[in-house]
């Protein structure tokens, strides 16, 4: 057995993400440098704290994925002639045991690896050509610095029903910027738990309310003189929403008016739906008129701070 590797046969799917928040993988390479659409550096950093449970995201996307690896695998060794297999391992870096690497697929008798993706239809323009997504590249990379293999294959199925591989050579120079950024990522903001910037994530906007639930009575604290740029650009992003939001209720409008009571419309590669949604409520005015005494003792108090900005007169 590699010593700079741990055996995960037998694990459990919670055994296994535990054992990932003991330190930075592949898929976490995008979120650290940026890359990632759909988690932060400030997501990722409550997950490796153990502020948050390790993220499990329960989506038809991820069961899927997982679910096809296999299928991808295959066809990638019916379409190169090449042979690949499992390796049960949890790969650690040689010199930074915190850094890891969950391989898909080693390539038999080559230095190399195979990563096994699924991707929706309108994701093809990200694979076109020699394209590869970003957060995907990097994440073969750090793959390839964890084993010291010399290239990855990566083989993806695209709305299913499209398959596209691509050979990626080893990239030393990438490889070192990857690391330095996981290195200090673990290092400076996991081990001396200091948050990264906040973001606009919902993550960073629930640990900020529970943080900081209550709000102590007149007490005051004068703003870094930095802050008068950020509330400047804080009402201009506000002012652009507006126009945003009118934009697109505009558009909404022309398209409901031309729908009329039709339900759905239907336009080159476009579905748009204006349908009927029917929901039971409590009427609180109606409950009460008619039911005080009721209405007194259903009464919940709740409690939130509430963020408001304007300019001193």
């Amino acid at each position: 057995m590699n010593q700079n590797a741990i055996h995960t046969l037998n694990m459990s799917r919670f055994e296994w993400l535990q054992e990932r928040t003991k330190g930075i993988g592949g898929s976490d390479a995008g979120i650290i440098l940026g890359l990632n659409k759909y988690r932060t550096a400030f997501e990722l950093w409550l997950e490796k704290t153990g502020q948050v449970e390790p993220q499990e995201i329960d989506n038809e996307a991820i069961y899927w994925g997982n679910q096809m690896e296999n299928v991808v695998a295959k066809e990638f060794e019916r379409r190169t002639g090449k042979k690949v297999r499992r390796t049960n391992y949890m790969y650690n870096h040689p010199e930074y045991s915190f850094i890891k690497a969950n391989v898909d697929r080693v390539i038999v008798g080559e230095s190399a690896i195979l990563e096994c993706k699924t991707a929706s239809a309108h994701l093809y323009k990200e694979w076109a050509g020699e394209e590869i997504p970003a957060t995907y590249l990097v994440q073969v990379q750090h793959y390839l610095g964890v084993t010291g293999k010399e290239k990855a294959y990566i083989a993806v199925l695209i709305g299913g029903n499209r398959f596209i591989w691509k050979e990626i050579e080893r990239d030393d120079e990438l490889i070192h910027m990857i690391f330095e950024a996981e290195k200090h990522f673990w290092n400076y903001h996991v081990e001396q738990n200091i948050a990264p910037a906040l973001d606009g994530s919902s993550a960073a906007e629930k640990y900020l309310k529970e943080k900081y639930e209550l709000a102590e009575a007149n007490k005051e604290v004068v703003l870094p003189s930095e802050y008068k740029d950020l509330l400047l650009q804080y009402e201009k992003v506000k002012q652009d929403e507006s126009l945003i939001k009118t934009a697109k209720t505009e558009i909404e409008n022309k398209i409901k008016a031309e729908l009329k009571d039709a339900e759905t419309g239907i336009i080159d590669s476009y579905i748009v739906t204006w349908k009927n949604q029917f929901q039971n409520r409590v009427d609180t005015k109606a409950l009460k008129e008619k039911f005080p005494d009721i209405y007194q003792q259903v009464l919940k108090e709740t409690s939130f701070r509430k963020f408001a900005v304007k300019e001193a007169k």
